[in-house]
């Protein structure tokens, strides 16, 4: 039996373990239709041109954890954004843990989405938003919503900013030989409400494990949305990222995307403008190596006149990795006076590195700012030269300049103690001390 085919079948066993008479249910059985006839894409079609997702179904990964093996907190402390006091939902192969978990409901809810499909104080909030934004045709973001049922659920009422920065982490310990998880997080952020969010997947074995994750942000009139990924798994584990974004007037939602490491990482990032005077920011550095895969798709629908969307994307990819960069940005016949930007900027330090780029405009709209553009190129030698003759050795010197080629992406960061620890993951991943924090 394929992936798939186990895929489908499980899904009658989930649905013996989950509430049949609540709405979400007819949502979860439309989902595994869709699924059940599209299956997982492959690289005939356009979007999936450059990753292959082949390898990955021939294993024979565990749906449901039999269970869970206990964390100490010391033992994954070096996970966390420790220097810091946050809000933490944390899950062990797939199932929430109190222990490593701070959650609340003080004037704001960060708690589980399995307590908010369930309980019916949530049932308005859930009938509004779930399902909303995320795609209806996207197959690997309708097999999450077949078997969505664990994963954060965030609600910040009008007016509202929580005390102080969320985490969500995702742990797998190697319970199983290999382990399928498919989180689904919801993030509501109403009128003038204000949130920094930062999400972690990180194994702790060497067994095989897939995350398929769905991730819905609605971000109302004025809502201010910080939204932080930090990928830097292991070897053995791959990552497929589906996250949609929905805005209304006046809004800013700014996704910063660090990919560090990981067998395969698939980012879809989805924006869509319902409104006008909207801010749309999304930002990635990519440092990979040996066999190292990191695909990222974004799209930006400007749907109303009067906004913005700035995307900047840096990769440096050395030994046999791969990259692929595909964003598109779609302004609508009435978008007019958007401000569109898009860049993508790509360092080769191997031969046998590759990059495959494309970035992408559909403009309806005459009255509008916008460009794109993607540079693949190497390390400066008249520059690298430079640092050389100032007494700095080679290797700092090529590491001083490719973190200064991927800088401006970590100006933006607006928490301090998360900036420096990307700072620290970045020297690691170029192997150097660079000697100063930001």
């Amino acid at each position: 039996m394929d992936l798939k085919d186990k895929l489908v079948s499980s899904f009658l066993a989930f649905e013996n373990n989950v509430d049949v008479e609540h709405p979400v249910h007819d949502i979860r059985s439309e989902a595994i239709k869709n699924f059940e006839l599209k299956g997982f894409p492959d690289r005939k079609q356009e979007a999936w041109k450059y990753t292959s997702l082949n390898s990955l179904q021939k294993i024979d990964f565990s749906i449901f954890p039999k269970g869970i093996n206990a964390l100490e907190y010391k033992d994954v402390k070096q996970y966390f954004l420790h220097e810091i006091d946050t809000y933490k939902i944390v899950f062990i192969d797939g199932v929430y843990s109190s222990f490593l978990s701070e959650t609340t409901h003080d004037g704001v809810d960060i708690c589980l989405m399995s307590a908010a499909l369930s309980k019916p104080m949530y049932k308005q909030i859930i009938d509004v938003y779930f399902n909303a934004v995320a795609s209806k045709d996207e197959s690997l973001t309708t097999l999450n919503t077949a078997f969505s049922k664990e994963g954060a659920y965030i609600y910040i009422p009008k007016n509202k900013m929580p005390k102080k920065p969320i985490e969500i982490l995702h742990f797998a310990t190697g319970n199983e030989a290999a382990l399928l998880l498919q989180p689904r997080n919801l993030i509501i952020a109403e009128e003038n409400a204000e949130l920094q969010i930062i999400e972690r997947h990180q194994s702790l074995t060497s067994n095989e494990v897939l995350t398929n994750s769905v991730t819905e942000i609605f971000a109302a009139k004025n809502a201010i949305v910080d939204y932080y990924k930090v990928q830097n798994d292991v070897d053995n584990a791959s990552l497929i990222d589906n996250t949609y974004i929905s805005q209304k007037s006046n809004s800013v939602v700014k996704v910063h995307t660090f990919s560090f490491g990981g067998k395969l990482t698939r980012n879809n990032l989805n924006y869509y403008q319902n409104g006008e005077y909207i801010d749309s920011t999304m930002k990635g550095v990519t440092i990979l190596g040996e066999k190292q895969h990191v695909d990222h798709h974004t799209l930006v629908h400007h749907r109303e006149p009067n906004c913005e969307s700035h995307q900047d994307y840096k990769g440096i990819y050395g030994e046999k990795s791969m990259g692929v960069f595909n964003g598109k940005i779609i302004v609508d016949k009435i978008a007019q006076k958007t401000n569109a930007f898009q860049q993508n900027n790509n360092i080769l330090i191997s031969d046998k590195a590759t990059i495959n780029t494309k970035p992408q405009l559909e403009i309806f709209a005459d009255d509008v700012k916008c460009s794109h553009g993607c540079t693949i190129g190497q390390l400066d030698e008249e520059a690298l030269f430079y640092l050389q003759t100032r007494g700095i050795p080679k290797k700092e010197a090529a590491a001083l300049l490719m973190y200064a080629f991927a800088n401006n992406v970590l100006a933006s960061v607006r928490i301090p103690e998360l900036k420096m620890r990307i700072n620290r993951l970045i020297a690691n991943k170029l192997g150097v001390q660079l000697g100063f924090d930001l």
